[in-house]
């Protein structure tokens, strides 16, 4: 009896043990240095008499200064003006190719399509920073191919790395590399749809664009959900693009983008108090916009079930 309980306890407690290391990977790399960022938000050093000998520095309680004067950082504000423009070409763009690309894959005129969806794909699996220097270097017209053919016919030749077309050019290289990943998701929602959903509507006298819009993109607006989701986080937290561009061009400055900002605070002027109040704002921010979303995507998916 005793040994067919210590089975079933076995048994039972088998799946808990398979959990073990992934809990303490999550506690030890991720829980605790966000725990760690929340408490150096409200410190701050405090410095005595002229700052020299042993114990001029303290670190000292600072309640909400950190986090007031972030909030009222002026350069933490413009950053995130920037993200916002940026998120405002790169998520629909991309998400509108994604689309786009998905539909066209799902359609049984197209040949090659295991080929097509790998090509597609491809860029994504570049990591972020070798495709910003790829980008970066076809952008400058020294090395750019691009800008020798614009020479050649006598075209305009614009700086994409200074003013207005640096956000063309960032939101560019986003696009370039998410689209794929984006596309793959719509498109295993699409290959999800019954078969006999499609023969109904072509009994019914559909037409593939009547076929597409009323029914392919419908059913799969929970992952068009689930990709704007990933967007919106990615967008918020942008960094490798522009920090990849900026020794080629002046626009691109420390703080463009609220994370670059928090970089610079750490490890550029040793604020590391300041830069994890920043980061825990960005952090909340990013949870706010990201659970309103999914909220008003939620109750919109049940007024549509309710009619």
């Amino acid at each position: 009896m005793t040994s067919a309980r210590r089975k079933s306890y076995g048994v039972k407690g088998a799946p808990y043990a398979f959990l073990i290391p992934a809990t303490v990977l999550f506690l030890v790399f991720f829980a605790l240095p966000i725990g760690y960022a929340v408490w150096l938000s409200f410190r701050k050093v405090h410095v005595s008499g002229l700052g020299l000998g042993k114990g001029a520095r303290d670190e000292v309680w600072a309640g909400l200064s950190n986090y007031t004067a972030a909030l009222h950082d002026s350069e933490l504000l413009h950053g995130a003006l920037r993200v916002l423009g940026y998120g405002c070409i790169v998520v629909p763009v991309m998400l509108g190719l994604a689309l786009l690309f998905a539909l066209m894959l799902d359609s049984d005129k197209v040949r090659f399509t295991p080929f097509t969806r790998l090509a597609i794909f491809l860029p994504y699996a570049i990591p972020g920073v070798v495709a910003a220097m790829l980008w970066g270097f076809l952008y400058l017209p020294d090395v750019s191919p691009f800008y020798y053919l614009l020479e050649k016919f006598g075209l305009p030749q614009p700086d994409l790395l200074d003013g207005g077309p640096l956000y063309l050019a960032l939101s560019n290289i986003a696009v370039w590399g998410g689209t794929g990943f984006n596309m793959i998701v719509i498109y295993t929602a699409l290959q999800a749809i019954p078969a006999e959903v499609y023969e109904a509507a072509k009994l019914d006298g559909a037409t593939p664009r009547q076929v597409a819009l009323k029914i392919k993109i419908p059913m799969v607006a929970p992952s068009l959900v689930l990709t704007f989701f990933f967007s919106i986080i990615a967008t918020l937290q942008v960094y490798n693009e522009p920090t990849t561009l900026k020794p080629l061009t002046n626009s691109v400055s420390t703080t463009w983008s609220p994370l670059m900002k928090v970089y610079r605070d750490a490890f550029g002027t040793n604020d590391i108090y300041a830069a994890a109040a920043q980061a825990v704002i960005i952090a909340l921010a990013t949870l706010l916009l990201s659970f309103g979303f999914l909220r008003a995507a939620n109750r919109r998916q049940k007024q549509e079930a309710a009619r």
